[in-house]
């Protein structure tokens, strides 16, 4: 019987992994080849698991699916991930930079590779000067990710890579904290799109892993060399619970972001918050561009409460529900305090800058009841009082 030819929904692509390399078993779910070295001549061709694994090359096919992508290239974090693109540059290239990027992206560029002549521009590209500046500056690539950590700024990604496109610069987007499933950057226009698979795709917070998406060839082609050549593979048994994970993602995320909306409008009205930053929200400030390019608010609420640096470390730490700890993306709460934690290491002058101040705090909303994460975000906030 000929099955239809329709396109899967993301839920079946999610789920529907394909080649298992075990057709002899008849295994549902793949097993981990835990092998460092392969028998010359095998069907698959492979030959050394830092170039090449079975669970490497099924989570790859499950990422390119959901994403719609042309390839996919795993890493054994998301900072390597980072780091494979960041090693095609050449000393005096010039990278535009989001002026509010993941902590580790600031701390690579401008700690490691500053030393060998990779140079960096921080922009607002929320600003639609910034369009001009691409032109204006011509730099080797030009970096983004939306929403951004941690303040949710939302950058419009088709805008930026056409002005980018009509100056022939290449466009990174770290979507880690949308996902494919809420926003596909590689659709917008963007030339690679970046995850942390360790966040939501995995789920779980047992595992690090990085994931590089593109519809170019010789992009792909240079992420395979940057995965073998600089040693940036992830292990096969994380690539077996990333592909585990990311199965049960279309329904994490779901509920996540329903919670997520019903948390933000809570505490939007709560007396001890200034302001809430959630996408969807109508007191976004890109929420007209959100609502364009991103099929759900995502799960992280960015909120700002008047408390010193101390009381809201107090906050943090009275709550129940959410434990205080970096990352995001998994299946239980966490709240993060970035002035101390993701941005420790940021200069003060440009925090200040940036909107960082001791009142910031971010929550991961997870899988939990959000009657009771409101109940306890409530009890906490209450020592404000």
């Amino acid at each position: 019987m000929q099955h239809p030819a329709t396109a899967p929904a993301d839920a079946t692509r999610a789920i529907h992994h394909g080649e298992s390399y075990a057709a002899e078993t008849g295994t549902v779910m793949p097993p981990i080849y835990a092998t460092s070295t392969f028998a010359h001549g095998n069907p698959g061709g492979f030959d050394y698991t830092r170039s090449g694994n079975p669970n490497f090359r099924i989570l790859e096919g499950v990422l390119a699916s959901i994403e719609q992508s042309a390839h996919a290239t795993v890493f054994g974090s998301g900072v390597s991930a980072i780091t494979a693109i960041a090693s095609t540059l050449s000393q005096g290239d010039l990278v535009l930079c989001e002026e509010n990027l993941y902590g580790c992206t600031v701390r690579l560029f401008e700690q490691v590779f500053a030393k060998f002549g990779v140079r960096t521009e921080w922009v607002d590209f929320t600003d639609s000067q910034a369009l001009t500046t691409i032109d204006e500056r011509q730099p080797a690539m030009v970096w983004l990710e939306s929403p951004t950590n941690p303040l949710l700024k939302v950058i419009d990604l088709e805008a930026v890579c056409s002005a980018a496109r009509s100056a022939g610069v290449p466009v990174v987007v770290d979507n880690t904290f949308a996902t494919a499933l809420v926003q596909r950057p590689l659709q917008l226009g963007a030339t690679l799109s970046l995850t942390s698979t360790t966040k939501y795709i995995n789920g779980h917070s047992d595992a690090l892993g990085g994931a590089v998406c593109t519809d170019a060839p010789e992009w792909h082609g240079r992420m395979v060399f940057a995965q073998k050549a600089l040693g940036l593979m992830p292990s096969p048994f994380d690539c077996w619970l990333i592909t585990r994970g990311i199965k049960t993602l279309p329904l994490r995320l779901r509920h996540q972001m329903a919670s997520a909306a019903t948390i933000a409008d809570h505490l939007a009205m709560h007396p001890a918050v200034n302001w809430v930053r959630y996408p969807h929200r109508n007191d976004h400030p890109q929420q007209a561009v959100a609502l364009r390019q991103m099929r759900g608010g995502g799960a992280i609420v960015t909120i700002g409460i008047r408390a010193t640096r101390e009381q809201a470390y107090a906050v943090c730490k009275a709550l129940r529900w959410f434990t205080m700890a970096e990352s995001l993306g998994g299946v239980e709460s966490l709240i993060c305090h970035p002035a101390t934690m993701t941005h420790a290491a940021v200069a003060a002058d440009v925090k200040e800058k940036l909107g960082i101040s001791d009142g910031l705090v971010r929550l991961s909303i997870g899988c939990e009841d959000p009657e009771d994460l409101i109940a306890d975000l409530d009890q906490a906030l209450a020592l404000l009082s």
